[in-house]
């Protein structure tokens, strides 16, 4: 599905933290990837459409550095990525080898890539932050992928961080790491993300003006009249 700029601007105002609550809501519990953390403080708020690749463990006969020109492979499924994805890797949170380094995530900022979300690690970490790709990830370990895995393929439904995640699901990456939105669900983030968001910087405010948590958070209603009051 295609993000519109409106849509990428409003979530990139709204907190993976938020996005959860909004979900959990809705009864979603399980949006957050395990082990998905940013590989370089700071990294901006980044919103984009799930390209999905997934790998199975490694078996010898396969997982060889020729597999690396196969049809099939690490290098073709960078050529299918969209502009403005996100890549969602499926490494089954193995850590002792890397999925990408260097070379493939300078291509994927060619390509256009948002940022690379892992549950597994990178290689060549220096060379990899060199290239200002923003990634999420587990980490980095020096032995290439098919030291531990095995690629089978992309732009199919896989698990990431323990969250399933299907192709063009909406992820949304920041500093508490990665959380994605159905696409059922995206209408619903962006109109209650934009009021909870709203509703909790009223809040701050209120306790940095001294007020004490009961009444105020969760709201009683007293508090919510005199919030209902302060948008008008």
């Amino acid at each position: 599905m295609s993000l519109s700029p409106e849509a990428r601007k409003t979530l990139a105002g709204i907190t993976t933290a938020t996005i959860t609550t909004v979900l959990l809501k809705k009864g979603l519990r399980n949006v957050w990837m395990r082990g998905a953390r940013p590989l370089r403080p700071g990294l901006p708020r980044l919103v984009g459409p799930a390209f999905t690749l997934r790998f199975v463990p490694a078996r010898e006969d396969l997982a060889t550095p020729e597999s690396w020109s196969s049809p099939i492979s690490t290098r073709t499924a960078i050529e299918a990525m969209p502009d403005g994805c996100i890549a969602v890797v499926d490494a089954m949170g193995i850590t002792d080898a890397g999925i990408f380094g260097d070379i493939l995530c300078a291509r994927m900022v060619k390509r256009g890539v948002t940022a690379l979300v892992t549950d597994g690690v990178v290689r060549d970490v220096e060379g990899v932050l060199g290239t200002n790709l923003p990634v999420w990830c587990d980490g980095y370990a020096a032995p290439p992928s098919v030291a531990g895995l095995t690629f089978v393929g992309w732009g199919e439904p896989i698990g990431c961080g323990g969250v399933a995640v299907f192709p063009n699901d909406i992820v949304v990456a920041d500093q508490d790491g990665c959380v994605l939105i159905p696409q059922a669900m995206l209408d619903h983030v962006l109109n209650e993300g934009v009021e909870q968001e709203r509703m909790e910087a009223w809040i701050v405010n209120e306790v940095n003006n001294g007020a004490v948590l009961p009444g105020l958070y969760p709201m009683n209603a007293e508090t919510k009249a005199r919030y209902a009051a302060s948008k008008k």
